[in-house]
């Protein structure tokens, strides 16, 4: 009877124990967004605090913005930066390896301006300016002038020095640690979505970022609400680099409200 008595006191603890364990976080980006409002309004509507990532002088870029933020979603600002390839065409708003000191600030300041409500700022190709250290300087020094922005590396080279220039500057800032759609095929995103859980799991956080493909979202439509029972937490990137959490559902519109209403006293 003791022995029966005790192996239910230990099946209890051991429960308890598994229960108070923290769940491993899982940022999820989708980037480019700013050109179709129909796509974006579906990366919106996503189940849970998924990051919105806009890129600037869109034209639909601050509607989408503010679209985001009303649904509690976290909003980057995502800065395009000089790729290596000159084949691709250039993007509104980009920062490029030629601008003096003063172009890049005027360029910088005028691309915030287009993406209200964001909270930080993630890099839009880049594989060329990132493994600069003197222009990852100049992007530090922006970011560090204006209270309360982080930054996110996409990551789109083994060479970048954004990350570490970030950190020598004070800058809260993280590194994408998997691309959920560099293969938009369904198998392929399940596959790296699958990566993206092993690595949260060893290392208790990761960030995935995807593209408003049909096929990415369609998988996050159904994969998302599954995490919290596989042992995961779906965090805004926020929540990740800062430690800020994002208000979504119900909760953010309260909050909204009352913002409106204190404006208005």
């Amino acid at each position: 009877m003791r022995a029966v008595l005790a192996q239910a006191i230990l099946s209890i603890v051991l429960a308890s124990a598994a229960c108070a364990e923290p769940l491993s976080k899982i940022a999820i980006i989708i980037d480019d967004l700013g050109w179709q409002l129909a796509a974006a309004e579906r990366v919106i509507n996503l189940p849970g605090a998924v990051t919105c990532s806009i890129l600037p002088q869109t034209p639909r870029g601050a509607e989408i913005a503010v679209m985001a933020y009303d649904k509690g979603k976290d909003v980057l600002l995502h800065l395009p930066l000089q790729p290596m390839s000159r084949d691709e065409p250039a993007d509104p708003g980009g920062i490029t390896l030629d601008m003096s000191r003063a172009r890049f600030a005027e360029m910088f300041a005028a691309d915030l301006a287009t993406v209200p409500h964001a909270v930080g700022i993630s890099s839009h190709r880049g594989s060329l300016l990132t493994r600069h250290p003197g222009h990852m300087r100049w992007l530090m020094e922006e970011i560090g002038a204006r209270d309360g922005l982080f930054f996110v590396d996409s990551y789109t080279t083994h060479l970048s020095v954004a990350l570490a220039i970030a950190e020598e500057s004070g800058i809260p800032a993280r590194r994408r640690d998997v691309f959920l759609d560099s293969d938009a095929a369904p198998e392929s995103v399940a596959r790296e979505f699958e990566r993206l859980k092993r690595l949260a799991r060893k290392r208790g956080a990761a960030i995935g970022i995807g593209h408003p493909y049909p096929a990415t979202l369609a998988f996050l439509e159904k994969a998302l609400p599954k995490l919290e029972e596989e042992g995961f937490r779906l965090v805004g990137i926020r929540e990740l680099v800062l430690g800020q959490p994002v208000e979504t559902g119900v909760k953010a519109m309260v909050a909204r409200a009352g913002q409106a209403e204190r404006k208005g006293d």
